[in-house]
């Protein structure tokens, strides 16, 4: 891996069936840096995106990450029964984070629900719930597939900045996006 680089992949393909979503795909993430993948559905955003993160592996090429991410796929990991507060010291525990489960709730406007069954909540409230992961345990990689989903005008406004800070500590995201635009942009890849 060059020094520097975040995460790189050379020449990485993937097959779903006998299609061939991509091959030959050669990506690297810089400190600071935030790419989106864009595409229609089914062009191998989200496959993408599993492939980097190592939670599968590709048909041809190979990953190679300098560092622990987060991951953040379609669904928000929530268990109908668990509440926010639940949900949020689970993985706090989990990854050793010294990180404070509520004041992690309240930066991400959750404070009137955090005690709230998960399914009684509203869909930006589950996705505010799984993007509020990500402030519980500082990792340089975020890999996040349609972030945006589900999130009204200030939780989109709210997770921008969350991009902003993370980037600005050297921090590098990919992001499969339909038509959302992420703040200052490094570049693009179409699949």
């Amino acid at each position: 891996m060059t020094d520097g680089l975040l995460i790189e992949a050379d020449g990485l393909g993937a097959v779903r069936g006998e299609r061939i979503l991509f091959s030959g795909l050669h990506l690297s993430l810089r400190p600071g840096e935030a790419i989106v993948l864009r595409g229609p559905n089914g062009s191998g955003k989200s496959t993408l995106l599993r492939l980097l993160a190592g939670l599968t592996a590709p048909a041809v090429g190979e990953v190679q990450p300098s560092g622990p991410h987060h991951w953040l796929g379609h669904r928000d990991g929530l268990k109908p029964y668990e509440t926010p507060r639940q949900h949020l010291r689970h993985w706090a525990r989990a990854w050793g984070s010294e990180a404070d489960p509520e004041a992690v709730a309240t930066e991400m406007g959750l404070s009137r629900p955090i005690d709230v069954p998960a399914r009684l909540l509203s869909a930006g409230q589950r996705r505010r719930t799984a993007l509020a992961r990500l402030l519980l345990d500082e990792r340089p990689i975020w890999l996040l597939d349609e972030p945006f989903t589900a999130l009204d005008t200030n939780g989109r406004d709210l997770l921008t900045s969350l991009f902003v800070e993370h980037r600005r500590k050297g921090g590098g995201i990919i992001a499969a996006l339909h038509g959302d635009a992420l703040s200052e942009t490094s570049r693009e890849v179409v699949l």
